[in-house]
This record gives structure tokens, C-alpha cells and sequence, in this order.
């Protein structure tokens, strides 16, 4: 078995919580039944920090956290802290959990989905898994990152961008659409992650904005076009562009944050952002579900408001450089406001079809 280096696994952490699955281990793991089916009372006021621990209340709230245990595993254990509802976390891809809590159907013993996309909350929804939340907590969250059934709200947002090497390009060099980087130009020159559930999703709102036929057209260009593949990694595109190896890649905009957290201010990177409405400027979001067969159905909301309280909200800021979902939490010092970067209208939970998306990119050779 290889073995990483200190410095690979720091950045094989920086790869973040997008833990993409191949065609293989995706078909595997959703099994033929699950690939048919598709892949109280609060305030946003935090809980207020105690000088010491909160007393343990003997409950033990289970959560299947498709985020990565580095970037959340602190704010969970402030959560723990705060409230003394201690938490079990199952850490894993997003796209496996959300396979794992169908299979396991009501004997699952998770009480909250914590995961990446929102794809796979709208598919966990459709299928009928969570639990109606209160509208004073769901009120707190903007209208676009919610589910307007009530079932699942997102926790914070991130943007699809560019990533650019700016010793080879200015920002206005560079095309302001992403079906421009199938023209002859850009051949060779561009760098995706189709493994990752990330990527996936902007595929699978390319498909709900454009058509399946357009969206074919584009991956099949793109493939002609040369594209570099980078398996999963999100991560490995932007420390390739950064040292001079292609110099743009598609990815979402905190990478660029966490690889200059590992490399220092000078690293030669930036992010580009596609006009409005362009399938390339998603803006998606990572999220929670109160599981309707959990047995903390209190404690998970606990928790679900705590992701959305003030405090949970600045973690998510300050900690992961993603956008706040709650208005009167500052975004990052350095991201243009949420409400200048143009994400193409859509309902988030249309992300549900991730088997789809997948059979498409085994199709074109992608995957």
C-alpha cells in the first residue's frame, strides 16, 4: 500500500469534504434498487459559550457527516461544548452516506445528514427520509439555499469558479462562459475532478438548465478538447495550475484559500467567476436533514440550529472561506458578495438525479 508524506496528507485534507466516488464504487454502493430510485422552536441567536464544558445530558446524537472531518470535526465538538449533547460521527463521502441511510431505510441509526451537496439532501428528501423542520429555523436561511418542502437546509454556500495561474492569464483574458472552454484555444489547458460529487453536481444542473443534449455536447467538447482529468481532486487542480502545470481549472471557489493556507500569499492562483447565469457559476451548498426515523429528533435540531446560529455561521467563514446562508453574517473579507457572483435560477433539490449525471459521464468517457 503507498504510504503519503506529512505534506500529501495535509493536502489530501485540503481536498475537502468533496470526497468524489467513481463509476465503480458508485455503482456498487447504490445497489439496483437505490439506482432506480435516483441516487423546537428556535432563533439564529448562537448558543451561548460557557466558560466551562456544558453538563453532558446523557443523550448521544448520531450524525452521518459527509463533510470532512478535518474542516467540521472542531465545530461539532463546540457544539458538544455548548450544549452537552455529545455527538457520534460517521464520517464518509457524502454520496455514500446518503446511499448508506436508503439502504438502512428506518432501522438507520443516524438522527441528522450533514452533507456536502444538495443533491444528495434532495434525493435523501424525495425519498422520503427527513423530517419536517419548524419555519423559525428555516426562515433564518435565504429562500434559494433551503428546501421548499422544509425538509433540509442548507448550512453554508460555495461558488463554481475558475481557478487561473496569474503569471500566465489576467482575469480578463480568460472566456466568460463555460461552454466557451471547448473552443480550440483553451485545448489542453483545462483541468476537471469527474469523481468528484462537486463537479457531478454542476454537471447535473448543466443537465436541469441546458438539456441532457447540450450537457452531452459540452463533457464530449471538453474530452476532445483535452481536457486534464484529476480523478477527485479538487485540490490536486489547483496546486497544478499554481505551479505552472495547466494554468486554469474548474473547481469551487475555497480551494484557492486552503491550497494559499498550505503554499503562502504568493502562490500564483486566482478565481475566476462566469457570468450570470452560466451552469459554471453555481452557487450550491452544504447542508442538513433531520432523519424523520431518528430518535433525537431535539437534540438533531439542536444541532441543525447551531450550523445556522451566528457562531455557526462565522465557523464556516472564518474557518472554511465559504459564504455565510443567513443574512448579518460578513462573508470573507476577499469573495465578492453572494449577491454579485451570478448563479444561474434554480431549485437546489432538482440536484436530486446523481445517477444520471453519472451514466452521462460513463457514457462520453469521462469516468
Amino acid at each position: 500500500m503507498t504510504r503519503w508524506n506529512d505534506q500529501a496528507l495535509r493536502r489530501h485534507s485540503l481536498a475537502s469534504d468533496v470526497v468524489g466516488m467513481n463509476r465503480r464504487s458508485i455503482l456498487q454502493g447504490f445497489g439496483a434498487s437505490v439506482v432506480a430510485a435516483a441516487f423546537a422552536a428556535g432563533s439564529r441567536n448562537p448558543v451561548r459559550a460557557q466558560e466551562e464544558a456544558a453538563t453532558p445530558t446523557g443523550e448521544r446524537l448520531t450524525i452521518y457527516s459527509g463533510r470532512n472531518e478535518n474542516l467540521v470535526g472542531p465545530l461539532i465538538e463546540r457544539f458538544t461544548a455548548e450544549t452537552g449533547i455529545e455527538a457520534d460521527v460517521r464520517f464518509a463521502g457524502t454520496a455514500e452516506l446518503a446511499v448508506t441511510i436508503l439502504e438502512e431505510g428506518d432501522a438507520s441509526p443516524a438522527d441528522v445528514f450533514f452533507g456536502q451537496d444538495a443533491g444528495a439532501l434532495g434525493l435523501l428528501a424525495e425519498e422520503g427520509r427527513f423530517a419536517a423542520m419548524p419555519e423559525d429555523v428555516l426562515g433564518v436561511v435565504d429562500a434559494r439555499f433551503r428546501s421548499p418542502a422544509a425538509l433540509w437546509v442548507g448550512t453554508s454556500a460555495r461558488a463554481r469558479v475558475v481557478v487561473y495561474n496569474t503569471e500566465t492569464y489576467t482575469d480578463a483574458d480568460l472566456p466568460t462562459t463555460v461552454e466557451a472552454l471547448v473552443e480550440p484555444e483553451w485545448s489542453g489547458q483545462v483541468g476537471w475532478a469527474p469523481e468528484n460529487a462537486s463537479f457531478q453536481a454542476f454537471v447535473t444542473a448543466f443537465r436541469v438548465l441546458r438539456g441532457d443534449d447540450a450537457a452531452r455536447v459540452w463533457l464530449e467538447g471538453m474530452l476532445a478538447n483535452d481536457v486534464v482529468s484529476f480523478g477527485s481532486s479538487n485540490t490536486d487542480i489547483v496546486l497544478a495550475v499554481g505551479n505552472g502545470e495547466i494554468p486554469l481549472g474548474l473547481v469551487n471557489h475555497y480551494y484557492l484559500y486552503a491550497v494559499k493556507a498550505e503554499e503562502g500569499d504568493d502562490f500564483p492562483i486566482a478565481n475566476h467567476y462566469l457570468e450570470a447565469g452560466d451552469p459554471g457559476a453555481l452557487i450550491n451548498v452544504a447542508g442538513a436533514g433531520i432523519l424523520a426515523s431518528g430518535t433525537h429528533q431535539e437534540d438533531a435540531l439542536a444541532f441543525v440550529q447551531y450550523l445556522i446560529s451566528d457562531e455557526g455561521q462565522t465557523y464556516f467563514t472564518e474557518s472554511t472561506s465559504e459564504y455565510p446562508v443567513v443574512d448579518g453574517v460578513a462573508s470573507p473579507v476577499d469573495l465578492p458578495p453572494i449577491t454579485e457572483v451570478g448563479s444561474p435560477e434554480i431549485d437546489l433539490s432538482d440536484l436530486a438525479d446523481l445517477q444520471g449525471t453519472v451514466e452521462l459521464l460513463t457514457e462520453v468517457g469521462a469516468l
